[in-house]
């Protein structure tokens, strides 16, 4: 009895084991690995199409900011002739393209004169806010909430030109230009207007003569550049002439009251 007790007693004493899984077993040491890769192909996977995704809107909408100030003062000369004097322009409007990378891109400003460029914008809009400044003095009216009325209003009339060109685009079959493109195509109107609004504090009846030559000739530069360069979509174009004629006739004459409020000094 002694012995049967000792017996049972050693078998209490001893904690009782359940025979092992082995695929619990299999789970239990590779399931963590497998979750760690599994997850970490997964995040590079979504990391990797977002990244392309983004770069490519990026690209796509706002292009490389760095492209659009590669100038130099000969660029400007030239570019300066065809936006003031679109008539005298003998060459094609075209964009030059070159390999880069396997597929094709435009050519920097400084190789192409038709490229658009924002150094030209930027140093207009503020020649124009220089000069209504100076202008505002001349008239005994400058104050500093009237040259912020001027500045304001400066960029409020580049934000419309944007809004126009970018539905004109979008009309005629071309809603792909970046969006750098058209900022710069809709600030080139400023150089007109400081160079009118010049002219007028030295000679003011001059003034009605000059800004309308110059809002004629940036509605002709206007037409010409989104007709052929900046239509990326001639099919569409083509399919519609008579129409699409319009719509850029429509562009050229809204330069006129648009060009007129922006160099209407207020004060």
């Amino acid at each position: 009895m002694a012995a049967m007790n000792s017996d049972l007693g050693g078998l209490g004493g001893r904690p009782a084991t359940s025979q092992a899984n082995p695929f619990e077993s299999a789970l239990y040491g590779a399931g963590p690995g497998l979750i760690r890769s599994g997850l970490g192909a997964y995040g590079e996977k979504f990391l990797g199409s977002s990244s392309e995704f983004m770069q490519s809107n990026i690209t796509q909408y706002l292009s490389n900011p760095q492209y659009y100030f590669q100038v130099n003062s000969q660029y400007v000369r030239n570019k300066l002739k065809v936006i003031l004097f679109p008539f005298l322009h003998r060459g094609h409007w075209t964009r030059i393209t070159e390999p880069v990378g396997g597929r094709l891109s435009y050519k920097p400003p400084i190789q192409d004169i038709n490229a658009p460029d924002l150094y030209i914008p930027l140093m207009a809009f503020g020649t124009y806010v220089v000069i209504a400044g100076y202008a505002l003095g001349v008239l005994g009216r400058f104050t500093p909430e009237a040259l912020t009325l001027q500045f304001t209003k400066g960029l409020l009339g580049w934000f419309l030109q944007i809004i126009l060109i970018r539905v004109l685009l979008y009309t005629l079959g071309s809603g792909e230009a970046p969006l750098l493109d058209i900022v710069a195509y809709a600030g080139y109107g400023f150089a007109g207007t400081s160079l009118a609004m010049l002219v007028r504090v030295f000679w003011s009846p001059s003034y009605y003569f000059v800004l309308p030559w110059f809002s004629i000739c940036t509605g002709v530069f206007l037409v010409k550049t989104m007709k052929r360069v900046l239509l990326g979509a001639p099919r569409s174009y083509e399919r519609h002439p008579s129409r699409n004629h319009y719509f850029l006739l429509f562009l050229a004459v809204v330069q006129f009251p648009m060009l007129f409020w922006l160099g209407n000094i207020s004060g």
